[in-house]
């Protein structure tokens, strides 16, 4: 009992799960609540140095203004309003899929449950997708969850693997810097989170040396078991090279970890030079032993690519050697969330399953889905191009993905400065920026970083002439900041 006479909270700060305390997630942290309280003033008529809030903050291609790919909208409403289908004035081949999905649902309804791993028509469209990608390696619909974005398979895959008390605690291997779903859930979970540090001076490489000497420092105090790669980069934007995926794969066998193989950005590679190489495609043209024992889950999302269909929270993750008793496991896991959205699946077919040469809106979706990559790659190369002549700033090229992280130097007052308000010095330096000039970026302490290094990290998604702008006022921003404190 409590000393006003009212009686102490079941639920306090003191007696909740701690592991949910330790859980942070940067790129919805305090600065978006910052930027969403500028935006209500604005709103309000309060005067500041700026007219709109730019939210360069996430990943949100259509809150960044891009359009909608007009076929995967089309089956989506055919399917969420069959009436549609008498339409006249929509495509015949979306009328076709949409009507193969309805079938497939319970009640031909998208409001019916599906089956927990997802419908399994589209579980084989995306087996038949991933075949194609890969150049013909099979690919088993039986091997595929269908999922709430790509966020809900790396947990479920991680709930499997977390065990252990003490020295025998799940270690999980993380590239630094890394999105923060993976501290986030290593948190969550009371895992141990083993760090390994990209290589900036050579475009965010990863260097195996590197994952030794992270291996060996972590089996000291936990057990590592498993190795996260994010493949194209988040938010550093690089493209591994096929030699260094196979090193990974090779390093994985020997050290016996299991792989964790994030391909989100799969669509995503601008560079000249770079490719994309799918990690399961790597592996089994390696062949025995690795091919047979090496076990790795890969995962995509609807929410990145050319489609940007964030909201509707659709994804797969594929599973490759897995133990077939864990694997029932898996299954009985996934069925406790009963399945994922509906209409992330409707739409992740749509992705999966695209209009073939000479059905009627096959010119269309070409078209548009090449200029959404032709205006990423043109944005990836001028966010690169303003950066490379703002002195105190450098940014390595945007290989791929949707991000830049640039390096930021800060003057030796600005660190005291922020040390003396209890921040992170690139967090003083966002939250300056975000007050002077509008623009939301998250810092890099909260994707990890190199000690004594300063970076951000912001999207390309605006639209070209409003990035140039949020560049240049950027740049402004940095030289003014720079003269302020030294």
């Amino acid at each position: 009992m409590a000393e006003n006479g009212l009686r102490d909270k079941v639920l306090s700060l003191g007696s909740m799960n701690p592991c949910v305390k330790r859980v942070e997630y940067a790129v919805r942290g305090p600065i978006l609540s910052r930027a969403v309280e500028l935006e209500e003033d604005l709103k309000q008529g309060v005067k500041k140095p700026f007219t709109e809030v730019i939210k360069a903050n996430i990943g949100d291609a259509h809150a960044m203004g891009q359009r909608p790919i007009t076929f995967l909208r089309q089956v989506s409403a055919l399917c969420l309003y069959p009436e549609l289908l008498n339409n006249p004035q929509l495509p015949d081949d979306a009328k076709k899929r949409a009507r193969r999905l309805l079938a497939a649902c319970g009640g031909q309804s998208v409001g019916a449950y599906t089956a927990s791993p997802g419908i399994e028509i589209i579980r084989q469209d995306v087996a038949h997708y991933i075949q194609r990608r890969d150049g013909g390696i099979p690919a088993n619909p039986a091997n595929i969850y269908l999922t709430t974005g790509a966020s809900d398979g790396v947990m479920s895959t991680l709930k499997l693997l977390v065990a252990g008390e003490g020295l025998s605690r799940t270690g999980v291997l993380i590239p630094i810097p890394q999105y923060p779903l993976y501290s986030a859930a290593i948190a969550e979970l009371d895992a141990v989170q083993v760090s390994y540090y990209l290589d900036e001076e050579r475009c965010w490489a990863l260097d195996v040396g590197e994952l030794r000497r992270a291996l060996r420092e972590a089996r000291q105090h936990c057990q590592p078991r498993v190795l996260c790669i994010i493949n194209p980069g988040n938010p550093t934007g690089q493209v591994q090279s096929r030699k260094c995926i196979e090193d990974v794969i090779k390093f994985a066998w020997e050290e016996q970890l299991f792989l964790m193989a994030d391909e989100v950005y799969q669509d995503n590679v601008y560079a000249e030079g770079s490719e994309f190489h799918s990690f399961k495609k790597v592996l089994f043209e390696l062949g025995p032993p690795y091919s047979a024992t090496v076990e790795l889950v890969s995962y995509h999302s609807i929410s990145k690519g050319f489609m940007g269909e964030c909201g509707f929270r659709g994804g797969y993750m594929e599973v490759v050697n897995m133990d077939p008793a864990v694997q029932q496991q898996l299954s009985k896991l996934v069925s406790v969330r009963l399945c994922p959205p509906v209409p992330g699946q409707v739409l992740l077919d749509a992705i999966m399953n695209p209009p073939s040469p000479g059905e009627p809106s096959y010119q269309s979706f070409v078209q548009e889905k090449q200029a959404v990559l032709s205006d990423l790659a043109h944005r990836a190369r001028l966010t690169q191009e303003i950066f490379s002549q703002v002195p105190g700033i450098r940014c390595n090229p945007v290989q791929g993905a949707m991000y830049a992280f640039p390096r930021i130097q800060l003057p030796a007052r600005a660190v005291q400065e922020a040390q003396a308000r209890g921040l992170a010095p690139d967090m003083f330096y966002c939250r300056q920026l975000l007050e002077e000039t509008g623009i939301c970026v998250v810092p890099g302490s909260g994707f990890g970083q190199q000690e004594g290094t300063y970076h951000f990290r912001m999207t390309i998604l605006p639209p070209t002439e409003k990035l140039r702008i949020l560049l240049e006022k950027l740049s402004q921003f940095h030289a003014k900041f720079t003269q302020a404190y030294s």
